[in-house]
This record gives C-alpha cells, sequence and structure tokens, in this order.
C-alpha cells in the first residue's frame, strides 16, 4: 500500500469539490440528483452478506460498487451514515448450522469474519453500523406487534405470522408487478413460508416462522409462540432503529428487488409510516467466461479461489469496475490479467510521486486534467469511463494538481496501486550496460546506440546521468 503524505494546496488555488451525485432510481425509473433529507448528512442501507459460507465475486461486486458509491459521496465533500447488515438467521444459515453440529452463533460468526477479511482485501470501507439480525430480535417482534394492530397482518394456526400483501394497495411497484396483473385479492390464500420464493410468486410472506423440528434449538419466545423472524423482516426493524422512518437510499443486488426489497417496503410503510427509501440503486449480476454463476458450473469464485491461481484482491476489484454497475460485466481469467497490466501501469506512471491518503483527500482540491474522470464517477457511477479517463490523461500529469487529482480519482474507485517492483538486472545485462558506459565515455555514439539497443531487446532500459546510468527494467 502506498504511504499517505500531508499535501498542501499551491498558492491561490480553491478547494474545488465535487458536483451532486446523479444515479439512476429504480423506483422511479429515472436519474435523480441525491441530496439528504436532512441538508447534512447521506443516510444509506445496505443489504449485507447471509453468513452460511464465503462470498463470491458475484456478491463483490455489488458490495464494491457500494463502497465506490460511498467513496464518490466522500470525496465530492458529502457527510455519510453507511448501514449494512448481518444476516445471521434465516433458512440457510439454520440448515447449516445444524448439519454441522454447530450453534448457531458459532456458525455464522466463522463466515463473517471471514466476509470481513475479504472486504478488507479489497479495500471496502467498514460501514458506521453494522447490526447483526440475531441482535435485534425484539425490533423484530415489536414491528410485527404493530403490522397486526394495523390490520396488516396475521397469525396462523402453526404461530407463524403473515404480512397480508393485499392491505398495501402500493405493493409492486419498485418490481413493477402491479404491471403483471397482480391480484391481490386472492393472495390470502397464498403464502410463502420460505425466506426466498420464486420471483413471480406474489404471495403473503412470512414475518415470523413458527418452530419446526429442523430448526433444532435456534428459536425464540413471541406472543405467537416460539419460532425466529422471517428474513424479509430484519431488515426493515434495523433501519428503523439506525435511520428511522425515511432515509436517502436503499441498495442492494438486483435480485433483491423482488420480493426483498418489495416486501421491506410493505412491511416498514405499513408499521412505522414516513417514506422509508428516498431513492433505490441496485447493481446487476456478474457473468463468468461469459456464464451465469452457479455451483454446478464451478464458477462461484472467491478472493481465495483466484489467490490460488495466483490473483490478488486488488486485480479483483479493478475487474469488478470495469464495467458500468447497471449492466452484466463478464468476469474472466483474462480480464484479470489485463486488471494487473492496469493497476502496473498506473504504479510505474506515478512512481517518485507524493502519495495521498483517503483522509487528505477528503479536504479537497484541485483535480487538474483527472476532473473528467471524477465527473464520470458523479455521473450515475460510471466507473469504466472514469477509469477510460484515467489512462487517457495520464500523460499529460504533471503539476501536483495532476497528481491530487489521480489519488483522487483511485481513492473514489478504492484501488490501491501494486508497490514498484525494481527487478535486479542479470550480469549479462550489467555488462552490456558497462560497455555501453565506456563507449559514451570513449564518445563511440555507434557503439553506444548498438549496445542501447540489444539492451532495449532484452527488456532494459538505460538512463544516463551526470556521474553514471541506472538499468530499469522495461
Amino acid at each position: 500500500m502506498v504511504n499517505a503524505v500531508r499535501w498542501c494546496l499551491p498558492a491561490g488555488r480553491s478547494l474545488v469539490k465535487s458536483p451532486r451525485v446523479r444515479l439512476f432510481d429504480t423506483l422511479k425509473r429515472d436519474y435523480v440528483s441525491l441530496e439528504p433529507v436532512d441538508g447534512k448528512t447521506f443516510r444509506f442501507y445496505c443489504c449485507g452478506p447471509t453468513v452460511y459460507g464465503p462470498a463470491h465475486i458475484g456478491n463483490f461486486r455489488t458490495f464494491v460498487m457500494q463502497d465506490v458509491f460511498r467513496r464518490v459521496l466522500e470525496v465530492g465533500g458529502q457527510k455519510t451514515k453507511h448501514v449494512r447488515n448481518i444476516t445471521d438467521v434465516d433458512d440457510k444459515t439454520i440448515r447449516d448450522s445444524v448439519a454441522a453440529g454447530r450453534s448457531l452463533e458459532e456458525f455464522t460468526a466463522q463466515w463473517r469474519d471471514k466476509f470481513h477479511a475479504d472486504c478488507e482485501l479489497l479495500n471496502c470501507l467498514a460501514p458506521h453500523i453494522e447490526p447483526s439480525a440475531v441482535k435485534h430480535i425484539y425490533e423484530q417482534v415489536e414491528m410485527i406487534k404493530e403490522l397486526i394492530e394495523k390490520g396488516h397482518a396475521y397469525a396462523s394456526d402453526d404461530g407463524s405470522v403473515y404480512f397480508m400483501i393485499s392491505s398495501f394497495p402500493e405493493y409492486g411497484k419498485l418490481s413493477h408487478l402491479d404491471s403483471r396483473e397482480l391480484d391481490l385479492g386472492k393472495t390470502q390464500n397464498s403464502r410463502a413460508d420460505s425466506d426466498e420464493y420464486d420471483k413471480d410468486d406474489a404471495a403473503d410472506f412470512v414475518l415470523w416462522k413458527g418452530r419446526r423440528d429442523e430448526d433444532g434449538d435456534n428459536f425464540w419466545e413471541s406472543p405467537w409462540g416460539q419460532g425466529r423472524p422471517g428474513w424479509h423482516l430484519e431488515c426493515s426493524a434495523m433501519i428503523r432503529k439506525y435511520l428511522g422512518e425515511t432515509f436517502d437510499l436503499h441498495s442492494g443486488g438486483v435480485d433483491l428487488v423482488f420480493p426483498h426489497h418489495e416486501n421491506e417496503i410493505a412491511q416498514s410503510k405499513c408499521s412505522c409510516g414516513g417514506e422509508f427509501a428516498r431513492n433505490w440503486f441496485h447493481v446487476t449480476h456478474l457473468r463468468v467466461e461469459g456464464k451465469k454463476m452457479s455451483k454446478s458450473l464451478g464458477n462461484l469464485y472467491t478472493l481465495e479461489d483466484l489467490a490460488k491461481k495466483g490473483y490478488s484482491a486488488m486485480e479483483v476489484r479493478y475487474v469488478l469496475l470495469n464495467g458500468h454497475y447497471r449492466k452484466p460485466i463478464n468476469f474472466s481469467l483474462d480480464s484479470l490479467h489485463a486488471g494487473r497490466e492496469a493497476l502496473g501501469k498506473l504504479a510505474k506512471a506515478a512512481e517518485g510521486k507524493s502519495a495521498r491518503g483517503y483522509k487528505e483527500i477528503l479536504k479537497g482540491g484541485d483535480y487538474g486534467v483527472f476532473a473528467g474522470a471524477l465527473q464520470k464517477l458523479n455521473d450515475d457511477l460510471n466507473t469504466a469511463g472514469a477509469i477510460g479517463e484515467l489512462f487517457g490523461n495520464l500523460k499529460a500529469a504533471e503539476s501536483e494538481a495532476d497528481w491530487f487529482g489521480l489519488y483522487s480519482v483511485l481513492a473514489s474507485l478504492g484501488l490501491i496501486l501494486p508497490e514498484a517492483e525494481k527487478k535486479i538486472a542479470p550480469d549479462e545485462i550489467k555488462k552490456l550496460a558497462e560497455e555501453r558506459w565506456q563507449a559514451r565515455e570513449n564518445r563511440d555514439w555507434a557503439a553506444s546506440d548498438r549496445l542501447r539497443d540489444q539492451l532495449l531487446e532484452k527488456g532494459w532500459v538505460v538512463k544516463d546521468g551526470r556521474e553514471g546510468y541506472e538499468l530499469v527494467s522495461a
């Protein structure tokens, strides 16, 4: 990692802040200019991981893009409050912990810690608040009570509680289910007991799941009997506690639009009132080697899988950023090779230049020739466009403002440049270089040029100085 140093603005320069971030809103189906509802802090919520196994690169495409979103806001001078949950109780965590013969707490803690370690490798900023579902059972029970009292939920004979979607006329607006001839009057006869269900299955969804034999010891007490919350409820309860009834933005993968986020809207608005999320930001799927990610194809790569193949987490991050978040990108081993070369090129260009740390960059500055790259990021998080601007202006960078701009773009993208590796020249190369220097000393320019070309063919460049020369790998 490049060490950070303090950077001062040249005399006469003013601080330059980025304009408001413009983002495509999933609900409005249009671009919006983002502003905090309180005029001070932009408060946003991201659906976090379900900790029953290692997160794969498809998961991390979403988390990395959410990280860039926060960084772009902060580099632009906007204070943020970032909340991201941990799902440590649901069908999957219970099923796999029971199968492993381990307590739910012990089982999920292992994968939570693995997720945090992977986030650190990918240089993702830690959320300001990271609540877990298990630690907020009380808040979820209280929300269910409110929904029943207000006529939006009902208990069944087995001790489960369901949200009645026919009681909420707005149901379906986020995912446009309302355009699929949804008959809300019939849904009470159709119930979804599992945490995840078919994407076209509009059904009364479970808020509290009555205790079942397969749950083992994973249950809590409630007014409806022993059981545990349904998956959709945890986010609503934790959002209410940490962000209130109205907040600025909600984010997740596009696969969460329905049913998860649709259900969140329904249960939150019906229990709390308020606007809930003012804006919605979703990230599209990742494809691997041109195919959909799946266990059967063996392409659910984790960071550990790719590290065993010789690729770094920063090379993975680069590839995940080299495509627009609303379009599928194709992840391949070839793209990781390209990412390595690109990061190496940036590191070589920045070699010897003063690095800027994240805290220093947040103070603002003149971005020089890289102002256009930051503008790309402000315009719907166009990370690929920003990377293009980065390389397009690299040769023009020469002033302090330019280098401050370069590191501001890198900070916004969350990219850490690799340390420049200095190759040690073999004896054969050293001998040729010494012969060339002697030819220069003897003013034998023809021999000097010939030896210089031989060195270049072998991958070495000679940089001459007054008192000697330096060998650098080409």
